[in-house]
């Protein structure tokens, strides 16, 4: 009997991945940038997020035709944009842990905010400083601290 081993490796490192992010591991979180995020992994975490397909690919400064290659190909995310999906991710699950609720934040990431120089959440995520000051905002809101 063959039992498919690339379809529970890929189970575990999903897994693996969650696990890291969750726990906020630093050095899974740096192994795991430097081996690469697998496309498999990275649509999982995409089909969670309320980011569209060319939205993830202006983050990341990927073209959407390269995005498809990846796909197609199979292949795992350099360091650079691995850890850029990492950090959208830790974002987004910091920003629905802040909100209590992933309806009011998914708005609040499309919503212009003065802190933030007029333009919405989800405008910044392209740029590490932009990650900085949404997470910085989100920080500000915990706290009860409003700009």
């Amino acid at each position: 009997m063959k039992y498919n081993t690339s379809h529970n490796q890929e189970v575990n490192e999903e897994a693996m991945v969650y696990n890291a992010i969750e726990n906020r591991n630093a050095f899974s979180l740096i192994n795991l940038i430097r081996s690469g995020i697998r496309f498999t992994m990275f649509k999982s975490i995409a089909d969670k997020s309320p980011f569209s397909f060319a939205e993830w690919s202006d983050f990341l400064h990927l073209s959407e035709r390269t995005m498809q290659r990846y796909q197609k190909e199979k292949k795992s995310f350099d360091p650079i944009y691995s850890e850029k999906i990492i950090e959208i991710t830790m974002l987004y699950n910091y920003g629905k842990e802040v909100f209590g609720d992933k309806k009011n934040f998914d708005h609040w990431l499309q919503t212009e905010n003065i802190a933030l120089g007029k333009r919405t959440p989800k405008e910044l995520l392209d740029s590490t400083f932009g990650i900085r000051l949404v997470k910085d905002e989100l920080t500000r809101i915990e706290h009860g601290v409003l700009a």
